[in-house]
């Protein structure tokens, strides 16, 4: 049924890259199931392997013993992505700008830049128990956009 929230999904998986396809399988079927068309499936899946694989190599510093916390949620309007990790957590403050000119050439960090440009909002919280939680919201209102921004 097209449009339908199917209730929380929530995967527990150990800090191994591979587990990305399965979470981008478990999006996949998601996005079919609510008819959600492939080019917003496109960037949800940027977003959603970016975080998984920040939690697997920067959260929980690919250590297979630490797991990765990956919850679907949301509503008919919007979908609603939590991840979290083991690990020690990080500043925030301290992530390099991708944008500036020092960091134009750099093959990595743009992780945290890319999810904030394909979903409407992000935030990061300290997990209970340590680790790093990260939230992300799309608006399926703007289906006519995949990106978010205004036609």
């Amino acid at each position: 049924m097209p449009d339908s929230a199917p209730g929380p999904i929530v995967l527990w998986l150990s800090s191994r890259y591979e587990n990305i396809e399965l979470v981008q399988a478990a999006l996949t079927h998601v996005c079919r199931q609510r008819g959600i068309d492939s080019e917003m499936e496109h960037w949800i899946g940027m977003a959603l392997r970016e975080a998984v694989a920040n939690a697997v190599k920067h959260g929980n510093r690919l250590d297979p013993e630490k797991r990765v916390l990956v919850k679907f949620d949301g509503s008919a309007d919007e979908m609603v992505f939590v991840i979290g990790d083991e690990g020690g957590g990080f500043d925030l403050e301290g992530v390099s700008d991708p944008l500036a000119p020092e960091n134009q050439m750099k093959t990595s960090g743009r992780g945290i830049f890319y999810i904030r440009t394909f979903m409407d909002d992000v935030s990061f919280s300290r997990g209970e128990g340590g680790g790093t939680v990260l939230t992300m919201r799309k608006d399926l209102k703007k289906r006519g956009d995949a990106k978010g921004e205004s036609e």
